[in-house]
């Protein structure tokens, strides 16, 4: 029934200028199972928003939860860093940093850029596709030119390594028609009214079978999904760690991607976004909840000692801003004057809440509790 409801890219070798227009068809995904998967994604990220917007210091789960998103989206087009490279890089705010801990940075700043851009013009359009492109890869490219022959391979060093497994649009005004598309069809929710859940996963296959750039279309369309939802008013800060999901499902990812061009597999993909929107609130949810906990205690634990901290709670936020904390960090927010600052974060170590590490001759505090509960 799917072949024949959605016209299928039938030879992978020649670009896919018959990408079928948005919307789909009803019938190929308005499914129980979908609906099941669809009632359990929604219950997850609700109970994730609720929770997150009742958390007074927002910082607590922006900067590190984001910069896990970031990792792990990364990760998937094979770029690594550590996590103590990544927060010691955030940490410094070094603008000579380079290598794959830069590149996850610049996901990092093209999260929050998209996410201010589309708080202040209320729609996806592509001045927002072309800003958080141009930020991941830093360059001023647009669109592909019609000229350029992309197409994807097989990865991995298996026997079927190097084969053609999809061939993107291409022509002139071809990608900026289906770009336009595309973007109605998120953006108009009387003409499409359609669940934004399902919209959002009908949307990232559509964006990721357009294959608008030259480079850096996966991170591009992963940060939509996140960029969506806030948008939407599903979540207020794009804190959802989906990345990890379809880094711990990858094959099964790319499977069902190939399962909508190649067979017309729509039920299949809706269910694996739903299924990824559904754990990982739950795992973002239980993250949150750690951190919390984790300060409130140290927060009780410091009010204890006997050597008095001058206002701890400001304290114990500032450490919980990001896994690694510097003096400068405290003296530039104008919380304590620099003897002050070391002191504190001195006797911090002592009473075992933070490390200090001397890396290439400077000094970093890190959160021990924080850096366990985002590593797991």
């Amino acid at each position: 029934m799917s072949a024949s409801m959605y016209r299928i890219n039938t030879d992978r070798n020649v670009p896919w200028n018959d990408l079928p227009p948005l919307p789909v068809a009803e019938k190929l995904y308005r499914q129980v199972e979908v609906l099941e998967a669809l009632g359990n994604a929604k219950a997850a990220l609700a109970r994730l928003h609720g929770r997150s917007a009742m958390i007074p210091n927002q910082g607590l789960l922006i900067n590190s939860i984001s910069l896990q998103e970031a990792k792990s989206s990364s990760q998937i087009e094979n770029i690594f860093t550590t996590d103590d490279e990544l927060y010691k890089a955030y940490s410094d705010q070094n603008p000579e940093t380079t290598g794959p801990t830069k590149e996850v940075l610049r996901y990092r700043e093209a999260l929050w850029d998209g996410y201010t851009y589309l708080k202040e013009s209320g729609r996806l359009d592509l001045e927002y596709l072309l800003r958080i492109f141009r930020e991941i890869k830093q360059t001023r490219e647009g669109i592909r030119p019609p000229f350029l022959n992309t197409i994807i391979k097989q990865g991995g060093s298996g026997p079927n390594a190097g084969q053609i497994v999809y061939t993107p649009p291409r022509g002139e005004g071809i990608i900026e028609d289906k770009l336009e598309n595309l973007l109605v069809f998120l953006n108009d929710d009387v003409q499409y009214p359609i669940d934004i859940l399902i919209k959002m996963a009908i949307g990232h296959f559509q964006f990721e079978a357009i294959h608008p750039f030259r480079d850096g279309n996966g991170r591009v369309g992963r940060l939509i999904n996140i960029h969506y939802l806030t948008q939407k008013g599903l979540l207020d800060y794009p804190i959802l760690f989906l990345s990890r999901y379809i880094l711990d499902n990858r094959d099964d990812y790319y499977y069902s991607l190939m399962g909508v061009s190649q067979r017309g597999a729509w039920k299949r993909w809706i269910i694996y976004m739903l299924k990824a929107v559904e754990l990982t609130s739950n795992l973002t949810f239980h993250k949150i909840n750690e951190i919390v906990a984790a300060k409130e205690s140290i927060l009780s634990y410091i009010r204890k000692d006997i050597r008095k901290f001058r206002t701890p709670d400001v304290l114990v936020d500032s450490i919980f801003q990001q896994p690694y904390t510097k003096v400068k960090h405290l003296v530039e927010a104008g919380i304590y004057a620099e003897n002050t600052a070391r002191e504190y974060l001195n006797r911090l170590c002592d009473l075992q809440v933070l490390e200090q590490k001397e890396i290439r001759g400077h000094h970093y505090y890190l959160n021990l509790e924080l850096y366990r509960i985002l590593e797991e």
